[in-house]
């Protein structure tokens, strides 16, 4: 057998290291870090769920606004509305205050979701009305039936409806009748003080688009048994004042005194005022 040549042997020795070296050298990562950037490579694109929401899902549409009523007193405590007006029209309405303790919360539990109900639902009713509501039609919207059981709360409720309405009127872009001057501002007007056996009345009303949204006795008969009579009296006399809108109201029995200044008052009140 013929040996092999010692440098022969070293040649072909030499010549594999190299083919292995090249060869290791070929079979480097693509996927480095470093050789991506170098050749340019884009970065890669986020997944469908990490990109954002396509406008705000938070947003309301564009002339929605809320209209706040005046608060109204009730023998129970005082009412007031709030309406949501979307287009020119009532898209909600909510008793933001409302009787509570006691008897109260399951009153006002039970009337105040069927009046807020009421209040929408009433709005352009008649002769099938659809589209924007006129001024005409919402002014009616507030004449809505009293909740049986809580006949002071769905008084105090219209009372403050018909206020969040006026206001509603009146601000711009509400349709016929605005006048673009926003919220009709509230006043105040004190009557006379009317003299009584035991001690004088005097009736503070507060006015708004025309209309008395709130009564109250800034001086009644007090000291004695005078102090439970006017206790008893005089809530019933400033919810009777406003929702009768003059001073044609019954005079509260056991209180014939009072019930009488408080008229006079009243009517003293309502010709400063114009009504």
């Amino acid at each position: 057998m013929r040996k092999s040549h010692p440098v022969r042997r070293a040649v072909l020795a030499g010549a594999a290291t190299v083919s292995g070296i090249v060869l290791l050298l070929s079979l480097k990562p693509a996927a480095d870090p470093a050789a991506a950037s170098a050749a340019g490579a884009a970065p890669r694109a986020p997944s469908a769920g990490q990109e954002s929401p396509q406008g705000g899902s938070g947003a309301l549409p564009g002339g929605t606004t809320t209209v706040t009523g005046d608060a109204a007193p009730t023998q129970y405590g005082d009412v007031q509305v709030r309406l949501t007006v979307s287009g020119g029209k009532v898209v909600k309405a909510e008793a933001v205050r409302a009787p509570k303790g006691g008897l109260s919360d399951q009153k006002t539990a039970m009337a105040v979701p069927k009046l807020n109900q009421e209040a929408v639902a009433a709005q352009g009713a008649r002769d099938g009305h659809q589209g924007p509501v006129g001024a005409d039609e919402r002014l009616e919207s507030a004449d809505i039936d009293a909740v049986s059981g809580a006949t002071y709360t769905s008084g105090g409720y219209r009372t403050s409806l018909q206020s969040a309405l006026d206001r509603m009127k009146a601000g711009p872009g509400t349709g016929a009748g605005a006048s673009g001057g926003g919220a009709v501002a509230a006043r105040t007007v004190t009557g006379k003080v009317a003299q009584t056996q035991y001690g004088p009345v005097q009736v503070r009303i507060t006015v708004s688009g025309g209309k008395v949204v709130k009564a109250e006795a800034v001086q009644a008969p007090k000291g004695g048994l005078s102090d439970q009579k006017t206790a008893m009296a005089v809530p019933r006399l400033n919810q009777e004042a406003v929702a009768a809108q003059s001073a044609d109201i019954d005079a509260v029995s056991g209180a014939t005194y009072t019930s009488g200044g408080y008229r006079t008052s009243l009517q003293s009140a309502l010709d400063q005022a114009g009504g």
